[in-house]
């Protein structure tokens, strides 16, 4: 079974070790970054195994590779063979393993970790894309039969990141270790079973200030808690069914603590990884390659990617915003659950069956927009849509007689006229952009229902500034939950556990 390996980059013996004892239970191997340690703590690098108490790799990584060691080779070999040397009778007092480049050749550093038990770890670092050729690479990189083969390279797009996998089937006799650095290769980090890889690497949490200036040691790790305790690694196979969100940047998403919530109470070997996608193209070559199952979609891409959809959901027609994706033999089917989550939020929140006689502001009109103007319209409401580009909200208002204009002076005038519920459907005010309010024109007058479907932060400044008025607010963290159990039936044919 694939291990979860916590990289230390402290600057210290201590701090590491510290570090060690914050996740013990999360992870099975360390990597001590010597690189990252100050000079005077490299002296004491040979007893950090018997103190971290945990199988531990010795690691001195060259700046050209992704490190921080500068002071040139002949110096970064005397830091190894310290590590390696008068090693103890007792292994696990021993680095259990140590990281060699394939151009590093000293014989009498591999004799010395032979000879001792500690496994060699042979590595190879591209930050400039995906070899076309990986199981020839994979093959080649090791001298010797108990050798692991370590690649880890940075993909531009999701079709070569299609490549780890293809090149893990070939290659299921070879003991390795397969990365797709960056954040296209998140699923790479989660699926380290599936590739058939030895460690999956970790990163520690920034959570006190004297965490705050550790270096991450490989551009894309998650935390060793989120890695178990969200994504479930411990319990994933090589079968694990994928589902997953597919947008840009992704940054603000808890969708997968909702799904592998589910999918952990319910005891299904089935995963929800985050795929940040620029290029759907790209996206769907690695989607067939992982045989993914079910997808829910976010900004930007809830209308394009109708264009991949086979069957589609009465609610696809009329709306134009496609949601959630679902693998079929006949292709990808696709429905919209915004509509239904968001409608089912806001009447229960405001304790109506219908919205007969309510006059509603719509910010925004992108996907979500038209689910919710289309709902708006479903229950009888008017409405108001407002845009930074108006005629996308003409483009939404007319088919269903609606009010529309900018987000300019005329358009805060209009609300006055729409008041009685205003819902903020765009990015804006979302986290890392919190001091930003779409409507910061309009002054609220305390009767106002708001509803903002972000939901990181918990209180946008569009929020905060109507509750401080006296409006009832909330925000879309409810709507998600609502959505998200919708999808959770279609992906899985099961109600969502409560």
């Amino acid at each position: 079974m694939a291990k979860v390996c916590l990289c230390l980059t402290g600057k210290t013996i201590l701090k590491d070790l510290e570090l060690v004892d914050r996740y013990r239970p999360y992870i099975d191997v360390a990597e001590l970054r010597v690189d990252y340690l100050d000079p005077d703590e490299r002296f004491h690098i040979r007893r950090f195994p018997a103190l971290a108490g945990i199988p531990t790799i010795l690691t001195v990584r060259r700046k050209i590779d992704g490190g921080n060691f500068v002071e040139g080779e002949g110096a970064r070999i005397v830091l190894l063979a310290a590590g390696l040397a008068f090693a103890d009778t007792d292994r696990r007092r021993n680095f259990a393993y140590v990281d060699l480049e394939e151009d590093l050749d000293v014989p009498s550093l591999e004799e010395a970790a032979r000879t001792f038990g500690t496994k060699i770890i042979r590595s190879y670092h591209n930050f400039n894309g995906v070899d076309e050729n990986l199981e020839q690479k994979l093959r080649s990189l090791r001298r010797a039969g108990d050798e692991i083969a370590k690649i880890a390279v940075m993909p531009h797009n999701h079709q070569e990141v299609a490549r780890l996998y293809k090149a893990a089937e070939s290659t299921k006799d070879i003991e390795k270790i397969l990365i797709a650095m960056g954040p296209y290769g998140i699923s790479t980090r989660i699926l380290a079973e599936r590739l058939g890889s030895h460690l999956s690497f970790t990163t520690p949490l920034a959570e006190t200030e004297a965490d705050s200036d550790l270096p991450v040691a490989g551009p894309g790790q998650l935390d060793p808690k989120t890695l178990v305790d969200t994504y479930r690694f411990r319990s994933l196979t090589r079968d694990t069914n994928v589902f997953g969100i597919i947008g840009y940047p992704l940054t603000a998403t808890s969708s997968p603590q909702i799904h592998n919530k589910g999918y952990s109470r319910l005891k299904m070997d089935a995963v929800y990884i985050p795929f940040p996608v620029q290029d759907l193209p790209s996206f769907f070559s690695l989607a067939d390659t992982l045989n993914i199952q079910g997808l829910s979609v976010t900004i930007p891409h809830k209308e394009t990617v109708i264009s991949y959809v086979t069957q589609r959901s009465p609610e696809i027609d009329r709306i134009g915003s496609c949601n959630t994706l679902v693998r079929t033999t006949q292709g990808w089917a696709g429905y919209n659950t915004d509509a239904r989550g968001f409608s089912d939020s806001l009447l229960n929140f405001i304790g109506k069956q219908n919205l007969w006689y309510k006059r509603v502001t719509i910010i925004g009109a992108g996907g979500v927009a038209k689910a919710v103007a289309y709902e708006i319209h479903r229950l009888k409401g008017r409405a108001l849509i407002l845009n930074r580009t108006p005629l996308r909200a003409k483009e939404i208002a007319e088919p269903l007689n609606f009010a529309w204009a900018g987000l300019d002076a005329r358009g805060m005038e209009l609300i006055d006229h729409y008041r009685d519920i205003i819902i903020q459907t765009t990015s804006v005010g979302m986290e890392p952009h919190t001091d930003e309010d779409p409507i910061e024109l309009y002054k609220f007058r305390g009767k106002e229902v708001v509803m903002d479907l972000i939901y990181k932060p918990e209180e946008t400044k569009l929020l905060q500034r109507a509750a401080k008025a006296g409006c009832k607010t909330l925000n879309g963290y409810d709507m998600l939950l609502r959505q998200a159990k919708l999808q959770f039936s279609l992906f899985t044919g099961q109600e969502y556990p409560l």
